[in-house]
C-alpha cells in the first residue's frame, strides 16, 4: 500500500513513517501543503494520512482541495482518496 504522510514535526513524521513501513507501507513524507499537493499529482496513493497544522497552511485546505478535483485519472489525485486526519486539535468541532 502506497501512502502520503504530510506532517510538519520530523519527530512524528518519522515514527509513523517507520510504523507503517514496519507493517509493509511504502511511505512517501511531506511536511507543506503545496508539496503534499504535488505528490499528489505525480503519484497514485492508495491513502493519505494529513496533519491538519502546517507551516504553509490548514491541512483542510488541501482535503478541500482534493475533494473538489473532479477529474479521476492520472495525473490529478482521485477525489475518493482514503483520508486519515491527524491533529492534535482537540475541541469537539475539530474532532467531527
Amino acid at each position: 500500500m502506497r501512502l502520503l504522510l504530510v506532517e510538519d514535526d520530523p519527530d512524528i513524521a518519522s515514527g509513523v513513517a517507520a510504523s507503517l513501513r514496519r507493517h509493509g507501507g511504502v511511505v512517501d513524507t511531506v511536511h507543506r501543503l503545496d508539496d503534499a499537493w504535488g505528490a499528489l499529482r505525480v503519484e497514485p496513493y492508495d491513502a493519505m494520512l494529513l496533519d491538519l497544522g502546517l507551516p504553509d497552511g490548514d491541512g483542510l485546505t488541501l482535503l478541500r482541495r482534493l475533494r473538489q478535483t473532479r477529474a479521476p485519472a492520472h495525473p490529478l489525485p482521485p477525489v475518493d482518496l482514503p483520508v486519515i486526519i491527524m491533529t492534535a486539535r482537540d475541541a469537539v468541532p475539530d474532532r467531527i
